[in-house]
């Protein structure tokens, strides 16, 4: 297309390949769910509770590294999860959506009010318990099933909703993660975090000096993943940092035409040297991070997002349980949080974005649609099912605080599906959005209107 950014026209592809996996990720990891549901409920629920506390280790000599699978998954597995979410924002700061500031104002200060009004109202029902400690739970909203939900309308769905929705969450989960590294972390090895620092700072220098094999970031990323978790810090920080660090930008034009060189001596001359340099300068002109985001993301949508959820997701739902956690201000605090805290935070916080003029709603997407995705905004499943791992060892508030969350996201899928139907029924998805009275200009936003000509004489 005439004028259009090449740069910028390799983001869609690959945007709408994330959000595809996402969708399909969440049909397994609901199945997932439910198996776990049903697991810790039926007779055998013993075999489910030996099982994820079952001991592994790896073990050289006099060194070992020994947890039990459930952390295994938690801090292993997931770090693959988060590495997949910081490779995602760190794409889309470097050449998508979230570059142009007007484009992500909206999105990023509903998030913001996401963010922070469910916390107020959980500390609202559980201000002064032990239960206060746990307001991280309410904090972030879940990428696979919000995409996996909106998948369900289909074409009625506009794609910018989708985009819109997607750097929502994104915010969301910058939020959530530095919530989890800050205040959800106990005793520091100085040492420890030291080392990786040293490894963070190698990272820096491998981005900033061009290295596009992924050998030398997958090393010192899993020698990060070492140093963080003998740090005391959650060792799935280590994974956001690789996905943040790993570049991402578009290589130099010579990089695509060392390509086509290799490739015209490869078929003119043949041989194994040949194809072996055409396949090297092929990876060397794709984004490292979109390279390894290609060999990530299907692993972590389709293998460990799911396996964290069989692994975390098994409560007991007997009636003796359900009427104990309903009767619990954990519990209710965190349900109320997540679907009316997401509703009121993400609305409130866009609108008054909309009516500072500081953004726009994106192509088709109109207030139906946002008032209908921020209650959907509300399924709050990984990472709040993983700070709730974090915050609680009591079992009991750890149970509730799980019930709550699964109670919680199911009435934001269901109501947020039944209101952005209802909505996009009713109002007109043709029309511009119909903004309320604005406000009176600010002082910082008014100009000088420009003087008419004089008519000539």
């Amino acid at each position: 297309m005439r004028g259009q950014d090449p740069r910028r026209a390799t983001v869609a592809p690959a945007l709408r390949t994330f959000l595809a996996t996402e969708a399909g990720s969440a049909v397994v990891l609901l199945v997932a769910t439910l198996a776990a549901l049903v697991w810790a409920n039926s007779p055998w629920r013993d075999a489910y509770t030996a099982l994820w506390h079952a001991p592994a280790g790896v073990f050289l000599g006099d060194a070992r590294l020994e947890l039990d699978l459930q952390h295994w998954v938690n801090d292993l597995a997931m770090a693959v999860f988060f590495a997949v979410v910081g490779l995602e924002i760190n794409r889309e700061v470097t050449r998508g959506e979230l570059r142009d500031p007007r484009a992500v104002a909206v999105p990023a200060l509903g998030a913001v009010g996401g963010l922070v009004v469910p916390v107020l109202i959980f500390l609202a029902f559980n201000a002064g318990t032990d239960a206060a400690h746990g307001w991280g739970v309410v904090m972030s909203t879940d990428t696979a099933f919000l995409v996996g939900v909106l998948a369900l309308f289909g074409p009625r769905c506009p794609d910018r909703l989708r985009l819109f929705l997607l750097t929502l969450a994104i915010v969301d989960d910058i939020g959530a993660i530095a919530a989890m590294a800050v205040f959800y972390t106990d005793d520091v090895d100085a040492r420890a975090l030291a080392a990786a620092g040293v490894l963070v700072v190698v990272l820096v220098v491998l981005r900033r000096r061009g290295v596009w094999r992924l050998a030398p970031y997958v090393a010192v990323g899993l020698a990060l993943w070492v140093a963080v978790l003998a740090s005391g810090v959650h060792a799935t920080i280590a994974g956001v940092l690789v996905g943040l660090l790993v570049p991402t930008s578009l290589p130099h034009e010579r990089r695509r035409e060392a390509v086509a060189q290799h490739a015209r001596r490869f078929l003119s001359e043949g041989g194994a040297d040949r194809e072996h340099a055409a396949e090297l300068a092929g990876r060397a002109a794709v984004p490292t991070g979109d390279r390894l985001q290609r060999a990530l993301h299907p692993w972590s949508a389709y293998v460990v997002v799911p396996l964290f959820g069989l692994a975390n997701a098994g409560v007991r739902l007997d009636p003796a349980t359900l009427a104990d956690a309903f009767s619990s201000r954990l519990t209710i605090g965190v349900a109320v949080a997540l679907v009316v805290g997401n509703a009121v935070g993400i609305t409130g916080a866009a609108t008054l974005a909309l009516r500072l003029g500081l953004g726009d709603l994106p192509g088709r997407v109109r207030w139906g649609h946002l008032m209908g995705g921020a209650v959907l905004a509300g399924i709050g499943f990984t990472i709040s099912l993983f700070i709730a791992q974090l915050a609680f060892d009591d079992p009991v508030l750890l149970e509730h605080a799980k019930i709550g969350v699964l109670a919680g996201s199911l009435v934001a899928a269901v109501a947020g599906s039944l209101l952005l139907r209802w909505l996009g029924e009713r109002l007109s998805l043709c029309t511009p959005p119909q903004l309320p009275p604005t406000l009176p200009p600010l002082p910082w936003r008014q100009v000088e209107q420009p003087v008419a000509p004089r008519p000539a004489d």
